[in-house]
Parts: structure tokens; sequence; C-alpha cells
């Protein structure tokens, strides 16, 4: 709970940090953020180009093209990878801060994960542009994208809490935490359709659905596609929310226990 104090305390120093950090990130190349935009468009229309017409996937059951259902499903996992990623090292990063005993570094990991927050608005309007530029129009749920934000801003940050307490210690650590992304986005129906490929396999199903990201992305293919409201997903809502409450517990339990120690370290 002081942790979560220390955050409410100091939200206009995040909010300050993560627009400077946003800034900072990309201030020394010629183009600026425009790189942080850059990146994650030319992914994204490599993953279209090689399975949309290169394995030639199919459109999806409701009649959307493989791109439109493949951009829904990513731009969530864009945020959270990058954010986490980011938020792993932001300990190391800003050691000068970490070692100030005024300073309360508890703040660093959310203003990471902010500061990738921007990217990820733009992405959620370009995306609703792309929709629209095919002719289809998002339901109503659509509004909802915000709660599924929400969700991805406090999953990530419980796992970033964790992850950069171990950092600090174990340098390598955030090499392993790139791989475990890796993996972990082929594990999420995110390149192919949960429904499609495993409709008739129940079992699979479930075993599928606990990894928790899968409930973003399916969420905001529900804002975007199906049209589903999210207290429709009753005991997918609840084992996501366990989940994350854990995860945040967990994290935030391991930083209390490490934090005094930064400053040895860095």
């Amino acid at each position: 709970m002081n942790t979560v104090r220390e955050l409410l305390d100091n939200r206009r120093m995040i909010w300050k940090l993560s627009r400077n950090d946003f800034k900072t990130k990309y201030a020394g190349s010629y183009f600026g953020i425009v790189w942080a935009f850059v990146q994650p468009i030319v992914t994204m229309m490599i993953y279209i180009i090689i399975f949309q017409f290169g394995f030639k996937a199919s459109p999806s059951a409701e009649g959307y093209p493989y791109a439109l259902t493949l951009a829904s499903g990513i731009i969530p996992w864009f945020f959270f990878s990058e954010a986490l990623l980011n938020a792993s090292n932001c300990f190391r990063e800003y050691s000068y801060l970490v070692k100030k005993v005024v300073f309360q570094i508890s703040i660093l990991p959310v203003v990471k994960v902010i500061s990738s927050l921007f990217v990820h608005v733009f992405f959620v309007a370009l995306v609703l542009v792309i929709f629209l530029c095919f002719g289809k129009v998002p339901p109503v749920q659509f509004v909802q994208i915000l709660y599924y934000m929400l969700c991805t801003i406090c999953f990530t940050l419980g796992l970033a809490f964790l992850t950069s307490s171990i950092v600090p210690f174990f340098r390598d650590f955030s090499q392993i935490v790139s791989i475990i992304l890796q993996v972990w986005m082929w594990a999420c129906p995110i390149m192919w359709d949960m429904n499609q490929m495993l409709g008739g396999h129940s079992m699979l199903m479930r075993v599928v659905k606990l990894n928790p990201f899968v409930y973003i992305v399916q969420g905001y293919r529900d804002c975007y596609i199906n049209g589903v409201w999210f207290w429709e997903h009753g005991w997918d809502t609840l084992y996501f929310w366990a989940v994350t409450l854990f995860v945040g517990w967990f994290g935030f339990h391991i930083f209390k226990k490490l934090r005094v120690h930064f400053s040895d370290v860095l």
C-alpha cells in the first residue's frame, strides 16, 4: 500500500517525467520520435505480407481481411512488450536518480509504461482509421478500448516492478525477458485466430486462455471486430484480474524487499 500511495502522491512528477522520457528517447536521431512509430508499422507490414500473401491466411469468420485481424490484435502486444522491456531497465537507466535519498524510485517503472502509452494511443487511432479505410466500422463496443488499455497497463506494471527489481542484480535478466517475450507472442492468438484454429478443441482453448494476455488480445478484437462487451466474458474477466492482482502484489513485494539495495549495485 505504501508503494501505491507513493505513486498517487507523485502523479504530477510521473506525468512530467513520462513526457520527458518520450521526447528524449529519440532526441539524438535526425527524425526524432518518428522512429517510435516507424518500427511497429514496418513490423506489422512484414507480418501481413508473410501471412496474408505468403501463407494465404484466410479472412476471419466475420469476413474481416487478415490484415485487420492482425492489426487489432498486435497493437496491445507492441505496447506491452516495449513498455516491459523499457521498464525492466529503468533503474539502470536512471541510476543517478536511484542514488538520491529523497527521490521516490517507485515511480520509474510507471514512467516507462506511461511513456510507451503515448505511442500506443497513436496506434489505436491509426488502426481505427485503417478499419474505416477498409469500409469496416467498429461496433459500439469500441468505447471499451479504454478498459482494455487499463487492463494492459495494470498487467504490465505488475510485471515491470518484478523485472526491474531483478535487473540491477542480474543484468542479463533483461535479455532473458526479451527472449521470453518472443516466445510469449507466439503463444497468444495474435498471428492466428483462436476460434478458427481451436474452435473444435475445448480443452486446448481452456489451456490457451490460461495465458492472461489472451484476454487482452481478444478484448481488443472485441472492440474492433466482434462487438462483445467485457462483462460477457465473466469468468475470463475474473481470472484475468485475479492473475493481474497477484502479479502486481508479487512484483510490489519483490520491489519493496530489494529497493534498499539498488544504490549498492548500480
